[in-house]
């Protein structure tokens, strides 16, 4: 089997593990809130440091009451955008309330008027995940570039956020791969790297 075939059946699984999970989790999102408010500190999210998080789709674990909450307590809150295929992702402010639009993919992202900022941590949606930070998603590769450019740039927090569900006991993993820094579920919050 190929890498790519590998990581296929990957995302096969981790998409079923990730559905089960959503329809059974009513409560996770309030649970992750409550795991991410009180490790705050300790993942590096310093009040007033921007924070980058994700409309949810489909049955992604829903942060929108966590990007209130965190709103509410001093840090500024993004949103990704995406400018283009193969590019990396961009970030704009959001406040709750605030109208968003339809970008590519269907991503709800926020209008250029919103105002660009640079992420000190990125909340990262995923498929799947393993213990050492390794993260599946659908293959697009944006997270990735993103990652990968953030860190060249300086220091940058990247958190997966999931449904404990979705643990892997491996991801498969290439060169172009970016690691996750931490992960959060609604049961945890484990360090990674």
């Amino acid at each position: 089997m190929t890498l790519d075939e590998e990581k296929q059946a990957v995302r096969t699984e981790a998409a079923a593990r990730r559905r089960a999970a959503f329809a059974a989790s009513p409560d996770a999102p309030v649970e992750l809130t409550e795991r991410v408010v009180r490790s705050a500190a300790r993942m590096n999210m310093q009040k007033g440091a921007v924070v980058s998080a994700y409309w949810p789709m489909r049955d992604e674990m829903d942060v929108r009451p966590l990007m209130t909450r965190l709103h509410g307590l001093g840090y500024v809150m993004a949103l990704p955008v995406i400018v283009g295929r193969d590019r990396p992702l961009i970030f704009r402010r959001w406040t709750p309330g605030m109208e968003l639009r339809s970008g590519l993919f269907g991503v709800s992202q926020p209008d250029a008027d919103a105002g660009e900022v640079a992420p000190d941590v990125l909340l990262v949606p995923l498929l799947g995940f393993d213990r050492v930070g390794n993260r599946i998603g659908w293959g697009a590769g944006f997270y990735d570039r993103t990652l990968a450019k953030l860190r060249r740039g300086g220091g940058i927090t990247a958190v997966g956020i999931a449904f404990s569900a979705q643990e892997l006991p491996r991801v498969p993993t290439d060169d172009s791969d970016e690691p996750l820094d931490w992960i959060a579920t609604e049961r945890d919050v484990l360090k990674t790297r």
